[in-house]
């Protein structure tokens, strides 16, 4: 899955993903509030695991929900939850807060 505002950074990882075969297929969202919605906004955050992406792509800066609030409601999921997915961030961001707060 990749979440990311800016369409060109979308289509460019999207098909970077295609040709290394990382997946069998890859969801965008440009909003992180409805990627975060579509996968865990069920009333306990639980997904069926077959439901559950294996890797999520997350830009940091977008509108709305950014990268850090998605993360932190993702890091509130139960441990049976997260240890399905892998996240990874996304950002042209060379502010070292900004990586502090990440690994947080």
């Amino acid at each position: 899955m990749l979440v990311d505002d800016n369409e060109t950074t979308s289509f460019l990882n999207n098909r970077l993903l295609s040709r290394l075969e990382v997946a069998d297929q890859v969801h965008t969202f440009s909003k992180a509030e409805q990627a975060y919605q579509q996968i865990w906004g069920g009333s306990k955050g639980e997904v069926p695991a077959e439901d559950a992406p294996d890797l999520v792509f997350v830009d940091l800066k977008m509108p709305g929900m950014d990268g850090f609030e998605f993360l932190k409601l993702y890091s509130a999921l139960p441990d049976s939850v997260r240890e399905q997915t892998v996240m990874a961030v996304l950002t042209t961001s060379m502010h070292a807060a900004d990586t502090a707060r990440v690994a947080q």
